[in-house]
Order: structure tokens, then sequence, then C-alpha cells
């Protein structure tokens, strides 16, 4: 991938995570999904400028694929269509499928950031070798 395409796909996904953690504040959990969309938005905003830490970004992924995994546990039949037929929450298992899913967002973009740090890590031991 280009420098210029990894640099718009990630103000890409910073724009995202903002409106994400945005929208978030009426949520009865608000706090924990805010402190989850904000990391993955200033990570983001890290990667634009190549400096998104390792660790970081890594924690964030295990983070997220982990908590996905656990509420995957409850809303496994839960249909596609059902995400998207409505704006509100009435129903409890479609609210936490949304999340899910936004928690496999946020694991996968984090896990391409983490691939793009230890790749300019790496990198950068092979010019110092």
């Amino acid at each position: 991938m280009t420098a210029k395409l990894w640099t718009a796909a990630n103000a890409i996904m910073l724009a995202m995570f903002v409106l994400s953690t945005v929208v978030q504040f009426n949520d009865p959990d608000a706090p924990v999904w805010i402190a989850v969309y904000a990391a993955a938005a200033i990570l983001s905003a890290l990667e634009i400028r190549r400096s998104a830490p390792l660790w970081a970004a890594t924690a964030l992924a295990l983070i997220a694929f982990g908590w996905s995994a656990w509420i995957g546990r409850q809303v496994h039949n839960v249909p596609l269509s059902a995400l998207v037929a409505q704006w509100e929450m009435k129903d409890l298992r479609v609210e936490e499928a949304r999340e899910m899913f936004g928690l496999i967002i946020v694991g996968v973009w984090m896990t391409a950031v983490a691939c793009a740090s230890w790749m300019r890590r790496k990198g950068a031991r092979a010019k110092h070798s």
C-alpha cells in the first residue's frame, strides 16, 4: 500500500472513530465505549504521522477482539438485517451485536496499524544493522 493511500485510510478511520466516540455520549455505558473509540481515533491519528506505538495498537486489538468474542457468545443468532433495520436501540441483542461489530472493526484496524508499526520497526532495525 502506498504511503498516501495508507495516510488516507487512517484519516478515514480517524473520522469514523471520532464519530463513533461522539455518538456514545447518550449510551448508558458511555465511558467504556468512548474510551475504546477514542483510543482507536488517537492511534489512527498517530499512525497518520507514522508514530503509533506497536504495543498500544496491539493491546487495543487484543482487547477489542476478546471483548467482541465475549459479546458474540450471546448474539450469534442476530440476523444482519436487524442491525440496520432501525436506529433506535429497542432490542438489547441487536445493540450488543452492533457493539460486537464495532469492536471487530476496531480490532481489525488496530491490527493493521500494529502491522504497519511493526514493519517500520523492522525496517529501522535493518537500516541500523
